[in-house]
């Protein structure tokens, strides 16, 4: 489990097929020497496993879903991917739960400085930003107003919800800290949805199902 607040970023130094599995190769000096064969960790958004680690790099095997369903298939040499270490048990949980599973991959729509840029009090190091994001649409029944969404794995809050596209409030630091500040308009973005809230959303639809009633009538059909 994780909790969306992003340790560091990461170089891809390669992705590549080896045996009929692709591979990810990442640099991340400070956190590969931490890790060790088999842990688990968080790539932008997405729970993989480490293998052949060292103190510079490690590598990850990427199944056909994760292929299929998040971000790290485009990704091309030299892209900044987010990183976070699982949460141990008793830490402080910061932001929410992230389990890494992608729900999908999402649209960037924008993302703009709050304060124009034409302005004299524009600064890019200190303004904050607006994130748009266009959902996919098995993603959408779960964003709920200041509900939390995981964004390439960042814990964020969403500010509004058009139906469509999140708008989300962004922090100089998570501007910075993070490989938002590096991804172009236009490009995929993976969105995990608040588990607690697809939890909630799967009890109320099950509690609108007719309840089951067993009869004669249905052991009979079943064959019993």
């Amino acid at each position: 489990m994780f909790t969306g607040i992003i340790e560091q970023t990461g170089t891809l130094v390669s992705l590549e097929s080896s045996g009929g599995v692709r591979r990810i190769t990442v640099e991340a000096p400070g956190l590969a020497g931490r890790l060790r064969e088999g842990d688990s960790l968080g790539v932008s958004g997405v729970c993989l496993t480490a293998l052949d680690v060292n103190e510079r790099y490690f590598h990850a095997d990427l199944a056909q879903e994760t292929l299929d369903k998040t971000s790290l298939s485009a990704l091309a040499p030299g892209a900044k991917v987010n990183l976070e270490l699982p949460t141990a048990a008793g830490s402080p949980l910061g932001g929410h739960i992230v389990q890494g599973h992608v729900d999908g991959c999402g649209e960037l729509r924008s993302l703009d400085p709050v304060i124009d840029p034409a302005s004299p009090a524009f600064d890019k190091q200190t303004t904050d930003w607006t994130l748009k994001v266009r959902v996919p649409e098995n993603v959408r029944p779960w964003m709920v107003h200041k509900g939390s969404v995981a964004v390439e794995g960042i814990s964020l809050t969403i500010a509004d919800f058009d139906g469509e596209t999140i708008s989300i409030a962004i922090l100089p630091l998570t501007y910075w800290r993070t490989n938002l500040h590096t991804l172009s308009v236009g490009g995929p973005v993976n969105v995990e949805a608040d588990v607690l809230v697809k939890l909630a959303h799967a009890q109320m639809i099950d509690a609108n199902k007719p309840s089951f009633e067993l009869t004669e009538a249905w052991l009979v059909a079943g064959g019993y």
